[in-house]
């Protein structure tokens, strides 16, 4: 028997399940693909799909999710997408809540730097990690070369896309 979180993504529409999905991960050709996918028979299912289709896609849509956070210590993405997406990125940065005034001052100053190197706005995956190790990750990052980041960032992305259809069946 299917779980009750997955049967009510299997039976939404093609137009409301692509809504649910955009907000697990912001690239509509993902939650495209994924909702055209459907029915899922397990969680596993579904997480291998969503991972088969993220490895698929072009950089342009990995950008296009990227687009859907905020940055690491602040609270609006550049396209957030749903009221979900804000709940859970605020969630996910819930190790920056502590967060001291020099180490949010700092992280915005690499913030800035990392998007002038890489072009796009840096992407990990926040949950259960302090301010501190996020500010850490960061500078470790900024040395990396844009091919090798890009796919780091892809990596963390879809990281986050399992936590969220996760916490999707779970509504």
């Amino acid at each position: 028997m299917l779980k009750p979180g997955l049967a009510r993504l299997n039976s939404l529409s093609l137009d409301e399940a692509r809504l649910e999905l955009l907000a697990c991960c912001g690239s509509r050709r993902w939650a495209e693909e994924m909702a055209d996918r459907r029915p899922f028979s397990t969680f596993e299912n579904l997480d291998t799909c969503a991972k088969t289709i993220w490895w698929s896609l072009a950089s342009e849509d990995w950008m296009e999710a990227f687009l859907s956070h905020p940055k690491i210590g602040e609270q609006e993405a550049q396209a957030t997408k749903s009221e979900a997406t804000r709940r859970w990125s605020a969630q996910e940065q819930g190790g920056m809540v502590n967060a001291n005034r020099e180490v949010k001052q700092t992280l915005q100053e690499l913030n800035r730097r990392y998007q002038e190197k890489f072009g796009y706005i840096f992407i990990v995956c926040a949950t259960g990690k302090t301010s501190e190790e996020l500010l850490a990750i960061l500078r470790s990052r900024l040395d990396n070369d844009p091919a090798a980041e890009l796919k780091l960032a892809a990596t963390e992305q879809a990281k986050i896309t399992t936590l969220r259809l996760q916490k999707l069946l779970n509504q």
